[in-house]
């Protein structure tokens, strides 16, 4: 691994800091990045996005797509724990910890708008940050472009009924303006990028050689990301950190049980790892865009539901990163694995 990939826990703990400390000192910095939205999504962090994305676009071998339907599993575990798993477990949590553990410590109308929160994101799976993760883990490029692809589909049809399923609602607005231009600009435009990168190329040695050239970009882009992020939400963090950790802890006990569900289930089918970590990254992983947009819509800018959307962003790339870490270390006991 290069530097960024060997220390990358380290660079990201650092954004972090940096990023708070930044949000805190140059308020006016900080809200003109967050001014540059179209849709509830911030284009400085959809171009950082583009840019982790995009690398792993270039290995995307469309030759090999034909292949998919001989491996059928991974695909099947990513669809069922996404859709029939994810977003009921999520809410179950969510009562749980808000309605029983953590009743004495916030009020009934502030533990409703958290499980809100909670509920989007558990019906939001991964759309763009699961090519980096699937990048870290050597994923395979194609396999994990046809599950984002098919997520997606699923997602336009199944969001809205089960949120207000789960809300007990059935009047939920879906920012569809954010669903298709998110799909656009992390999934269709890099796309696009990479085919004609691979095409211009020619050579699958030269595309081995320019995909790791810009691998380090990638990375580049997740902890200048992370750092945005983190400025984005600093003041909050520092004035209501026990709120914060609150909500963190039905997130972090959703993501490594996921994470469990999905990558458990692939090592018994013997689905081999290349495909396996990110069939569980998906689902671990979450559409934060689409879930802080509807928050927003719904409840408001300043509610308990866009504040627990908001956790979700700020508890993910530090989870992901461990699981990531967990991936590659146990890389050689699926099947077919050398070692």
């Amino acid at each position: 691994m290069g530097l960024f990939e060997r220390y990358l826990t380290l660079w990201v703990a650092l954004a972090m800091v940096t990023g708070i400390a930044i949000g805190v000192a140059s308020p006016a910095l900080v809200n003109a990045i967050a001014s540059a939205e179209v849709a509830s999504i911030n284009l400085v962090v959809a171009v950082l996005i583009w840019a982790m994305v995009y690398p792993m676009m270039v290995s995307v071998d469309f030759g090999a797509v034909s292949g998919i339907a001989r491996q059928p599993k991974g695909l099947l575990i990513t669809l069922v724990v996404n859709w029939l798993i994810k977003p009921f477990s999520m809410a179950f949590l969510a009562v749980l910890f808000f309605e029983y553990v953590f009743a004495p410590f916030i009020s009934p109308e502030d533990a409703a708008q958290y499980t809100a929160g909670l509920i989007l994101l558990g019906a939001a799976p991964c759309t763009a940050m699961v090519f980096v993760w699937s990048q870290l883990t050597r994923g395979d490029a194609t396999y994990t472009l046809v599950q984002v692809s098919v997520n997606d589909l699923i997602m336009v049809i199944a969001f809205a009924p089960i949120v207000a399923l789960l809300l007990g609602v059935t009047d939920i607005v879906v920012p569809w303006g954010t669903l298709v231009l998110a799909t656009i600009l992390y999934v269709v435009l890099p796309l696009g990028a990479g085919l004609l990168t691979r095409r211009l190329l020619g050579s699958q040695q030269a595309i081995d050689q320019f995909s790791a050239k810009i691998k380090p970009w990638s990375i580049i882009g997740l902890i200048a990301t992370v750092m945005i992020l983190f400025g984005l939400q600093g003041q909050v963090i520092l004035n209501r950190p026990l709120v914060i950790a609150l909500i963190a802890v039905p997130i972090i006990i959703q993501s490594y049980g996921i994470f469990a569900i999905a990558y458990g289930a692939a090592f018994m089918l013997k689905i081999p790892h290349r495909i396996a970590a990110p069939c569980a990254m998906i689902g671990t992983s979450n559409f934060f865009e689409l879930a802080v947009a509807v928050a927003i819509s719904l409840f408001g800018l300043h509610s308990g539901a866009a504040l627990a959307t908001v956790v979700g962003v700020l508890v993910e790339v530090p989870v992901m990163l461990s699981l990531v870490a967990f991936a590659n270390r146990t890389r050689n006991r699926f099947a077919g694995h050398p070692g």
